[in-house]
Formats: structure tokens, sequence, C-alpha cells
């Protein structure tokens, strides 16, 4: 017997597919901030929207042109920031730099060189304990990694990098008290969704292997991870 509400029945009767080629793919997935060391010392700051983990590992896709990519090919300690949803002004800031001089022909339009992004963005960096590239001060989440594995894509056109995490910071606030879970009602990532930020909607459950300490009488306080929707 079919229990789901009328409404939600009617619904699946009249929708339809439609057969569509986008030109990008990024259906909902997580912004975040790569710190890398450029050839004379200073650092490299790039946004990057196609990101995720497994285990201890994070993998990261880049364009094959830019200046990540070639850091990353002969200097594999890397910072990956996530940033909250209130920093999406910063990380659009960012979006049209390159640290490549010339920029590379492959680069969008409007795409221009800038040696000191940080600056650029109005975002400060703070120093690392195990990696030399910097974080990025005001992100509720830093992990100091290294890039074990840096290799091309199917396409050619990109690099894909597998960083195995050597250390994390979070924020104290986005932290369950006295333990090393992040309290996922207190902490939203940036989320790029068909090239427009997002931040989460509120919590409609978890998953049976959640190893968050909840607890249900006294919610959690807004934390600077909180997506204002």
């Amino acid at each position: 017997m079919n229990t789901a509400p009328t409404g939600t029945l009617l619904a699946q009767a009249v929708a339809t597919h439609l057969e569509i080629e986008p030109s990008i793919l990024y259906f909902g997935t997580p912004v975040v901030l790569l710190s890398t060391e450029n050839q004379d010392g200073s650092f490299n700051l790039a946004p990057i929207s196609s990101a995720w983990a497994l285990g201890q590992t994070v993998v990261i896709g880049l364009g094959r042109e830019g200046q990540t990519a070639y850091n990353l090919g002969s200097r594999p300690d890397l910072v990956i920031s996530l940033p909250s949803p209130a920093q999406w002004p910063a990380v659009e800031r960012l979006a049209p730099l390159t640290g490549r001089n010339p920029v590379p022909s492959s680069k969008p339009k409007g795409c221009r060189f800038e040696p000191d992004k940080f600056a650029a963005a109005g975002l400060t960096s703070e120093p690392s304990q195990l990696v030399r590239p910097p974080r990025v001060a005001g992100c509720p989440i830093h992990l100091e990694a290294r890039a074990e594995r840096v290799r091309p894509d199917v396409s050619g056109d990109f690099v894909i990098v597998e960083a195995a995490v050597c250390m994390v910071h979070a924020d104290s606030r986005i932290v369950v008290p006295g333990t090393h879970h992040i309290d996922p009602a207190a902490w939203s990532p940036l989320i790029y969704n068909f090239r427009h930020y997002f931040g989460l909607g509120p919590e409609l459950g978890h998953s049976y292997r959640t190893q968050t300490p909840r607890n249900v009488e006294e919610p959690a306080t807004a934390g600077p991870g909180r997506a204002a929707r």
C-alpha cells in the first residue's frame, strides 16, 4: 500500500524529465579555499568548487593551467580552508583572479593576474602548524594537508589531487563540547550550486551511522557557519 500524501503522488504523476546538456555539473558542491606556495616563496589562494572527502583524504579537481595545479606539482603542501556562507562575497572576489602571469588563454574572459589574492579578496592569512602555506583567518574549518598524488583527469583539461589531511582546525563554536565532532547543527558549508552560492537549510534528519552526540533538550545556538536564509 502506498502511504505517500496525495499531493506527493500527484506531483510524481505529472513530473517529467527533459534531456538537457548543461555546460557544467556543479550540482551542489562545497566551496573550499586552497592555499599553496608559489615558486618565489609567496602564497597563492584559489577558490575551488570541486572537492570531496574520503576518510582522511580530500580529492580536489583543478584547472590544468591554474597556479594551484602548477604549485602542487612541485610543492605539495597546501591548506584547505572551508568558508561559511556569509563569506561568499570574498570567495567571489577571488573568482576572476589568477596567480599565473601571463594569464593562460584557457582562463575565462575577464580573468586577471593578481599576486596578492588575500588582500584583493579582503581576507587575512594566519600561520599553519605543519605546512608552509597559511590558513585563511575567519574560515570555520582549516585542513592542513599534503598532495600525495597529482594526475591528469580523463579529459586532459583538469588535474585530480589526492591530499592527505595531517591536521584539522575547527572554530570552537562548531565543535560539540568535550569531543572531536563537528556539530552539524552549528556548521553550514558554503555550497556552489550551478554557479550560485547557497548555505544549508534546517536539518531534515541524520544517518544511522552518525557518531555526533545529540542533545534534544537544548537546541544548538547559531554558530559562525549558520546560513541566513
